[in-house]
């Protein structure tokens, strides 16, 4: 008897997780299923490291790479080449060595008979819910090929987002460096040789100088401390964000900062509708739908407000009332999550407000990275300056003195 580890939800969308024993993984999810939930992790624990559910340890795949895959996988599909051909081809150009062996292994799997979300199930570091559940969904109905490029369109339309913002985000996080390291180089070779000089004149220096050496010196003397400081804020973020509380703290945080923030709630916005549409066009359960959902929005406030949202479909409400009133669901967004909802057609109103936001996202960005540069280089150049002027004012004494 193997031993399985779980995560999933019953019918009323409450969550659960554990382990049972069962002989096969195909048992250990008729089991589940048995008991009414859905499953929305499994794998045995007593496997190669390849089927354990590590943070740190699972196999990875590039963003960039699944994208491709899920793309190419579509294209061989609808080209008529059956499920298992196209996998183990795309699983022998893999370029990443862990996802080949995963994409063959899949592969040998269905060769025996095993269904291909099972067998993506057993990845769940590799396979998302949502691409496990959206392959499930078209199995079930013989809509695979429908699925399969609904999927593609979303990983390719939420990598063009993830991009965006991180492009947005990357320039000023350069200039930050640079800056620092600009500072620490003026600041330990440069001022103490120049200052020098002009204290061995016996020259009586200005306030800004006298401030410049001071830091110039602490930072001579005190070095070692340099690196720790540097390094505390990353650590800090990294250790807080390790715990429920605390990711929820920092992820309201983020939401919160002047214009990063709302870059980063438009993209979540654009996420949950874009997740939401794909789930909901392949017919996966209200229930499950909005547990995944929650899962990968990306952040922590706003996936507990889309939970509320589910306790409250459990209870018999819209899936819009819960999301009224709160600044994290502007009212466009609930008014057409209600409309979608009175006339049927949510997966239709959902698509709109993904490709409202993912727009919104692509011209903020840009916007970003137009003005971020012009303003990381102001800021570097103010303080370069502020330390050239503070060393050149004894220059400036000095000439006065003999005149």
């Amino acid at each position: 008897m193997a031993k399985f580890r779980y995560e999933a939800v019953d019918d009323y969308g409450r969550y659960s997780r554990g382990a049972l024993e069962a002989q096969s993984f195909q048992s250990a999810m008729d089991e589940l299923k048995g008991k009414g939930l859905w499953i929305l992790k499994l794998f045995d624990q007593g496997n190669s490291i390849l089927y354990k559910d590590l943070s740190f340890g699972g196999p990875k795949v590039k963003t960039q790479h699944f994208t491709v895959f899920c793309r190419q996988l579509s294209t061989l599909y609808k080209a008529g080449i059956n499920m298992v051909e196209a996998v183990r081809v795309l699983g022998q150009q893999a370029e990443s060595k862990p996802f080949r062996k995963i994409l063959l292994h899949i592969a040998g799997e269905m060769q025996s008979g095993t269904q291909f979300s099972l067998a993506c199930s057993k990845y769940p570091t590799v396979f998302s819910n949502i691409f496990v559940n959206m392959v499930r969904a078209g199995e079930a109905s013989g809509n695979l090929d429908e699925m399969l490029d609904r999927l593609a369109i979303y990983f390719e339309k939420e990598l063009y987002t993830k991009e965006k913002v991180k492009s947005a985000m990357v320039y000023p996080a350069i200039m930050s460096i640079v800056t620092v390291i600009v500072v620490i180089i003026l600041m330990t070779f440069v001022v103490p040789r120049l200052v020098g000089n002009f204290a061995q004149m016996g020259l009586e220096l200005p306030l800004p100088t006298r401030i410049v050496i001071a830091i110039s010196d602490w930072m001579k003397g005190n070095w070692f401390f340099i690196p720790p400081l540097l390094a505390a804020p990353p650590v800090a973020w990294f250790l807080i964000g390790r715990s429920e509380k605390g990711r929820y703290a920092l992820d309201y945080f983020k939401l919160k900062l002047p214009v990063f923030g709302v870059l980063w709630q438009k993209q979540a916005l654009s996420r949950f509708s874009r997740t939401f549409c794909s789930l909901f066009a392949a017919a996966v359960p209200m229930m499950q739908m909005l547990t995944v959902v929650s899962s990968v929005v990306g952040n922590d406030v706003i996936a507990k407000l889309i939970l509320k949202a589910r306790e409250g479909v459990s209870g018999g409400s819209s899936i819009a009332d819960p999301l009224k009133g709160s600044w994290l669901f502007p009212p466009m967004v609930v008014q057409m999550i209600a409309v979608g909802e009175r006339t049927g057609a949510l997966d239709t109103m959902l698509a709109k407000v993904a490709e409202f936001y993912e727009a919104e996202v692509d011209a903020m960005a840009d916007r970003l990275k137009a003005m971020l540069e012009p303003i990381m280089i102001l800021i570097l150049a103010v303080i370069v300056g502020m330390i050239v002027l503070a060393v050149m004012l004894p220059s400036f004494k000095l000439m006065e003195n003999l005149h």
